[in-house]
């Protein structure tokens, strides 16, 4: 049907549909996240849970919850790790930095609920984030094992790169930074450098097995007959080989023994204490309000600001200058933090010479530096080149890749192109990574890269003088959009450890301030003059 206004024979459009609220389009978001997460939780699923319960054994989490301080929180890092991939969600490991006598500690814990727990490719890049994490933020590393070693199908993509795991090991010792192993079952062939190069290495009777090669493997390459207890045991390796330092009676034991261990290690924090603390004045509830389900609709990261820094106070530096980044100082869970908030998503020269400015303040002044990314990128055009958009946004990289301060790294919305670099990203080494459910990074978004392919595509058949299929084009936007939008998404980019976990908004504050405490496991000082060169 047709109305009075509309021309002769037209069809009337359809009114446009309204937005969708951000509540309702974060609470969904959310609510497909719990059931990823449910998937890294449910291990190798109930028949292997069972199996596992049958044989007196705790689950990789029922140890970790024991081995911390009664009350304490654990900040699981990379939880969807393999999302995605022929592997379960998870890895088949679980990671985190809790609590334990006092001390703050990344813990590794393998779940044998999964193939035994044998480790597959992302389960080792899970394990060497981890070791990353305690190597630069000087946190012990507690590992409770239960492996077969590596995931023999997979074997090529893990033997090589694998012996880093116990590189890293040694490396923490020899940096004064202790190494705890926990052998809850077997920990065979190259597992068996795990509790081998760790400072400290609790095993328990008629549990633990640790051996180079299992019987099998033995009577194949020697002839020689043997068992599991003469050849690993625990008992043989607390009074024969002396690979046990510690006996333990039970799994329930040998947590005890570990907290002990460490409550031994006479850690000193030199990265400073927290002064006191208010909390914001606007209710963390209200996160889930800010950013629109569309992207390109903008919000005031101001907002979110308010709603995680103590007493919602926030001191802007150049609030006049380069608008489209928000910059200014706060304190978070009594810690004094520098903030970098992408406001109207695009990065022009202003907010790339404002940013570089501020990081070398926040490095002249020892400050961590927190970056809220949500940003298309630096500006195109004749106009943005002209005026130097290459060099000014080389500026700021340049002032990120150089600063010696902790990042911390929070994706908002947006993180697209070059501005995933400025803002901190994953290949410039932040302390830790998060993002939001309403996150998305790529190169560019999904239609200016199916649009630009398009564009050169026609201009390819224009010069060969072909007509152009446009129904074949259409088809070709249309998949290319699809498949950057699946890329772009937070659960893809987490189960490839581009990120450090997505987390729930209204969590934001905590787990930045668990990151906070946990950086100032080291010193924190910023570089005087270590900057590349500026070009002005």
């Amino acid at each position: 049907m047709t109305t009075e206004t509309d021309p002769p024979g037209t069809t009337p459009h359809e009114p446009p549909a309204p937005p969708v609220p951000p509540r309702g389009a974060m609470l969904d978001k959310l609510a497909e996240l719990a059931a990823e997460h449910g998937k890294a939780l449910a291990g190798g699923g109930e028949r292997y849970v069972e199996r596992h319960r049958r044989r007196g054994k705790l689950l990789a989490r029922e140890r970790v919850e024991l081995l911390l301080d009664p009350d304490t929180p654990f900040l699981e890092l990379s939880p969807l790790a393999a999302w995605g991939s022929d592997y379960p969600v998870g890895a088949s490991l679980v990671t985190g930095i809790g609590v334990v006598s006092g001390v703050e500690c990344v813990i590794s814990a393998n779940d044998p609920t999964v193939r035994g727990g044998a480790s597959n490719p992302w389960t080792l890049k899970k394990a060497l984030r981890a070791g990353e994490i305690a190597y630069t933020n000087r946190l012990p590393l507690i590992s409770l094992v239960e492996s077969g070693g590596a995931d023999l199908p997979s074997q090529k993509e893990i033997f090589v790169p694998g012996g880093a795991l116990f590189r890293d090991l040694t490396r923490l010792s020899a940096a004064g930074i202790p190494t705890v192993a926990v052998v809850f079952g077997n920990s065979t062939a190259g597992g068996a450098y795990v509790p081998g190069t760790s400072d400290h290495t609790v095993m328990i009777r008629e549990r633990s097995k640790v051996f180079l090669g299992g019987p099998p493997l033995v009577k194949m390459a020697t002839g020689e007959e043997s068992d599991d207890e003469s050849l690993g045991g625990a008992a043989m390796h607390a009074r024969t080989s002396g690979l046990a330092d510690h006996f333990a009676e039970d799994e329930q034991d040998a947590l005890r023994q570990a907290r002990r261990i460490v409550a031994r290690f006479n850690h000193r924090k030199p990265g400073g204490d927290p002064g006191p603390a208010a909390p914001p004045a606007y209710d963390a509830e209200e996160l889930l309000d800010i950013v629109p389900a569309d992207l390109r609709t903008p919000f005031d990261p101001r907002e979110v600001v308010v709603r995680i820094v103590d007493g919602s106070v926030f001191d802007e530096f150049k609030p006049l200058y380069g608008p489209s980044l928000v910059t200014g100082w706060a304190e978070l869970h009594g810690y004094p933090v520098g903030v970098l908030a992408n406001a109207q998503g695009v990065l022009f020269s202003a907010e790339s010479q404002k940013a570089a400015q501020f990081i070398q303040l926040a490095n002249q002044r020892d400050i961590p530096l927190v970056f809220l990314h949500n940003t298309t990128g630096y500006m195109v055009g004749t106009e943005y080149e002209q005026g130097g958009i290459i060099k000014h946004g080389a500026m700021m990289i340049n002032a990120v890749a150089n600063s010696t301060v902790p990042h911390l790294s929070v994706l908002l919305g947006a993180s697209y192109g070059a501005g995933h670099y400025g803002m901190c990203g994953r290949a410039y080494d932040p302390r830790f990574l998060f993002s939001w459910p309403s996150a998305k990074s790529a190169v560019m978004g999904p239609q200016q890269l199916a649009g630009v392919l398009s564009i050169v595509a026609r201009a390819a058949a224009q010069a060969r003088g072909q007509a152009y299929d446009e129904e074949g084009d259409a088809a070709l936007r249309a998949a290319v959009e699809a498949q950057i939008e699946a890329e772009s998404l937070p659960v893809f980019l987490s189960g490839r450890l581009y990120d450090d976990g997505v987390i729930d908004p209204r969590d934001t504050r905590t787990v930045l301030g668990l990151c906070l405490s946990a950086v100032h496991n080291a010193p924190v000082r910023g570089v005087r003059g270590g900057f590349g060169v500026f070009r002005m």
